[in-house]
């Protein structure tokens, strides 16, 4: 099998499979203990910079799970970072920002990402390539609205007040945050892209606190941009966020060839919300995985039902891996669904 022939890529493009494709969002992280073993005594930034613990910890779920693509370790603050952002991954609460910004000189302190800005990436994607093989590796990035929102809040937010402050009471200054933002997601993915990732994922984690209006008017014309963009790359694009049922349409109409549903609506009932052409991804809720067997059986064969009213299916949770995951219990996931769904 070559890796064009991959059954995650085939499903991506909406071709027939041997078997339903699996991966975790998350599946590389605290849940493991290899993982746990090897950041021990490693900041997240740091491992995030080093080409040796992305290989390793990329690979961990992949051997240990035998899903179907790799998602390339980071977090969606590194090319922040990367471009002079100062900021830190602060255990148990997530990224915070030194200094939020709310003004437009704060805005104009976000310079171009360059490729030299983060060598380890490309480093790190030839190792994963060549370590894969016939696997895919899914490139990884923030989408713009969950980066603005990091940046304007200093941290993580419940309600985005400020954020939202911004987007409606200073719809000029907002734009120039967003474009500069995307131009930041794009060139993040064309190095992993370039440096052979199979597929790209853009995590736009938050976007759900959006209504469809306020998501359409300020955020889609940048999320639709960064999809032109990457379509020059011809690998597959997959677009992701939280609590997004209402936005499954435009996140559609951005342009991705993978919509990741959630776990709030049932796949059949996304396949009828988004735009012909479109793969789904997803969506077994993340808690099933505390349940017994039987239970996490039962709800992975309704997903997999579910899934077959789309054009392309890839299973995979409604959001990431909860730290406290059974392994076994993902390892059996795949191989069930493998099983159940083999052609």
């Amino acid at each position: 099998m070559t890796l064009h022939d991959s059954p995650f890529l085939r499903a991506c493009r909406r071709l027939p499979v041997p078997h339903t494709p699996v991966w975790f969002m998350r599946q590389a992280g605290r849940s493991l203990p290899e993982y746990r073993r090897v950041r021990a005594d490693v900041p997240m930034l740091e491992a995030c910079a080093r080409p040796d613990m992305i290989t390793e910890i990329t690979m961990q779920p992949v051997r240990r799970y035998g899903v179907d693509a790799a998602i390339y370790f980071s977090d969606i603050v590194v090319p922040l970072k990367a471009i002079g952002i100062d900021l830190d991954i602060k255990p148990g609460v997530g990224p915070v920002v030194a200094h939020p910004i709310r003004d437009a000189e704060g805005v104009k302190r976000l310079r171009a990402l360059e490729p030299d800005d983060v060598p380890y990436v490309t480093e790190a994607v030839g190792e994963l390539v060549g370590e894969l093989g016939d696997r895919p590796l899914i490139g990884f990035a923030g989408g713009p609205f969950t980066l603005a929102s990091y940046l304007i809040e200093g941290g993580p937010s419940k309600n985005h007040e400020n954020t939202k402050a911004l987007m409606y009471g200073a719809p000029d200054l907002w734009a120039d945050l967003m474009q500069r933002l995307s131009a930041v997601t794009v060139e993040f993915l064309r190095v992993q892209a370039a440096a052979g990732a199979g597929a790209v994922q853009v995590f736009d984690s938050w976007v759900g606190a959006l209504s469809a209006d306020d998501y359409r008017a300020s955020v889609l014309p940048y999320t639709s941009w960064i999809f032109e963009r990457l379509a020059e790359s011809d690998i597959p694009r997959i677009h992701f966020g939280v609590g997004t049922g209402e936005l499954l349409g435009l996140l559609s109409e951005a342009g991705a060839d993978v919509v990741g549903v959630d776990w709030r609506v049932p796949l059949n009932k996304a396949a009828q919300r988004v735009r012909p052409g479109t793969a789904l991804q997803g969506n077994l809720d993340p808690a099933t995985l505390f349940a017994p067997w039987d239970a996490v059986a039962h709800r992975a064969s309704d997903v997999v039902a579910a899934g077959s009213a789309a054009e392309g299916h890839i299973f995979n949770l409604g959001h990431g891996v909860l730290p406290d995951t059974d392994p076994d219990t993902l390892a059996r996931l795949t191989d069930y669904v493998h099983t159940e769904t083999a052609r």
